[in-house]
């Protein structure tokens, strides 16, 4: 053989060794690329833990939870999941951006959350997923990250729902989009359209969130008569009246204010704010007692029945899941976006840092890497959802979020340096919900309710007296009995003081900038 024939035959199988590098090099990027699950979040409004079923409570044997269930059977389910500030549009803020309050801007109601924001669908739209949300925003502006977005205008109404699109989300009213039906069979129809509609290219996340159960309480009528005849069970702190049962220090959002409310509907439903179903309904003539019962058992029911619309339709989008292959490499979580008082303590609503309002019942599957039926006992926040995406996708965290990834906690190897507290902030002041912030651990919970509107939007500029409340978890779990003055829990009391003057410095939420705050600190803290 020549030397010119040899070189020849030298450079080929350089060529070959190089063309076999090339094709293992895109082989593998091309299975890296397959291993980015596809996100499906399903969140509802208020669907709080209590009307789960899996969560145990007076409802368990009541609510209609077959496809929440069924997810709880294939896949693990947060049994102490916070939110960081319980009330609709700054939690939705902080599972975006992945930041508390103080540092997305978005305090109260009233805030909106700015367009230039950095939240977790532009981070995923920029690392090749096709980002979606359906339902409920309820964030003001236009969202933005979203290559399709189709969401209700504010709160969304139960009943023929108007949502706007990219295409007329910042025209008239006139032009916005009318779709006939309940708000959660047309949210989830529209999500399971844009399943079957898009190009299975990329890998997606699908944001669905349901206006449901948000109060007027609204459901399909095909459950109409679910719950008829039948007296659902209360919990044993309904008939709390007053502050001195529990040692607390406010009033609380009550049970007859909802009472109220059915009343003013339904003496003139059209001038009311909302159309709540099973009208009219009085109190004339009750006694407390008879007042705080039946409008617990419309309020419970009514509640019920709009839960039972959304775990219809979960199923719905499940079963496509499955149907199309896609379930496999799907992550599928259900959550909602605090929780609610039903009629604990008396109350309604949320707000609050007691258990019922803080918790955010929370479920996720991932057959390929998450054990099923298995639950979890960390602390897991909600500016942790965001970085828990991102990990999934393969994509590193921003900077600018606040939480982590909770995916080592899902398979069993929770880092040893996993959070042991959650420290929790509500800003949207009144007298009968006051300011407040404090942390939750395992055994305790140490909330301060300094009782001032700051520079708030939406706020009540009367103040309240500062004031402290501590609750053994352990031994007091429904928080029935304010122990800031046991002298047994002192040395406790004095330790998490520390902590959470620890955790306001992480989050770097210490009031610096407001003088009052800092003159109550002076006066109450020790």
């Amino acid at each position: 053989m020549t030397i010119k024939k040899t070189f020849s035959l030298f450079k080929l199988t350089i060529s070959l060794f190089f063309l076999l590098i090339l094709f293992s090099c895109n082989k593998k990027q091309k299975e890296t690329e397959k291993k980015q699950p596809n996100i499906l979040f399903i969140m509802s409004d208020d669907h709080t833990s209590q009307a789960w079923g899996i969560y145990g409570g007076v409802l368990k044997n009541y609510v209609q939870n077959t496809n929440i269930s069924r997810l709880a059977d294939e896949g693990i389910v947060l049994d102490n999941a916070f939110c960081t500030n319980s009330i609709c549009v700054p939690s939705r803020a902080a599972i975006l951006t992945g930041q508390y309050s103080n540092k997305n801007g978005v305090y109260t109601l009233s805030d909106a959350l700015e367009t230039d924001s950095l939240n977790i669908a532009k981070v995923l739209q920029k690392n090749g997923y096709e980002t979606a949300i359906i339902g409920k925003w309820h964030l003001k502006k236009e969202p933005t990250g979203f290559d399709y977005y189709n969401v209700l205008n504010d709160q969304g109404r139960y009943w023929d729902p108007i949502l706007k699109t990219v295409d007329n989300f910042n025209k008239t009213s006139e032009e916005w989009d009318i779709h006939k039906g309940f708000s959660t069979d047309v949210i989830a129809n529209l999500s399971l359209e844009w399943l079957k509609e898009r190009k299975d290219d990329k890998p997606f996340l699908l944001m669905t969130h349901f206006k449901a159960t948000h109060e007027p309480f609204d459901y399909p009528e095909r459950f109409n008569d679910l719950y008829k005849n039948i007296e659902i069970p209360e919990p044993p702190s309904l008939y709390d009246f007053s502050p001195k049962t529990t040692g607390r220090s406010f009033k609380g959002q009550k049970l007859e204010t909802l009472a109220w409310r059915y009343e003013q509907a339904s003496d003139d439903p059209e001038k009311w704010w909302c159309k709540y179903p099973g009208l009219p309904f009085y109190t004339k003539d009750m006694d407390s007692v008879e007042i705080r019962k039946q409008v617990y058992q419309k309020f419970v029911k009514d509640f019920m029945r709009s839960g039972a619309a959304i775990d219809d339709n979960i199923g719905k989008i499940l079963d496509y899941l499955e149907k199309s292959g896609q379930a496999e490499n799907t992550v599928v979580i259900y959550t909602a976006d605090q929780g609610y008082f039903l009629g604990e303590h008396g109350f309604f609503d949320k707000r609050l840092i007691y258990d019922e309002s803080l918790r955010m019942p929370f479920v996720i599957r991932y057959p390929k890497e998450i054990p099923a039926g298995k639950r979890l006992d960390d602390i897991i926040l909600n500016i942790d959802f965001p970085a828990l995406f991102a990990d999934y996708a393969g994509v590193e965290v921003p900077n600018s979020m606040q939480g982590k990834s909770f995916r080592k906690n899902l398979i069993g190897k929770t880092p040893n340096d996993w959070r042991k507290s959650a420290y929790y902030r509500y800003w949207q002041h009144y007298p009968e919900r006051p300011g407040h912030f404090g942390i939750r651990n395992a055994n305790y919970k140490l909330a301060f309710f300094y009782g001032q509107s700051l520079d708030m939007t939406g706020c009540s500029d009367q103040a309240t007296e500062p004031a402290w409340e501590f609750y053994d978890m352990v031994k007091d779990p429904k928080e029935n009995h304010n122990a800031y003055n046991d002298p047994a829990y002192k040395e406790i009391i004095s330790e998490m003081k520390i902590e959470l003057k620890k955790q306001r410095k992480v989050y770097e939420d210490t009031d610096s900038n407001y003088p009052v705050m800092q003159e109550i600190f002076n006066k109450k803290w020790n």
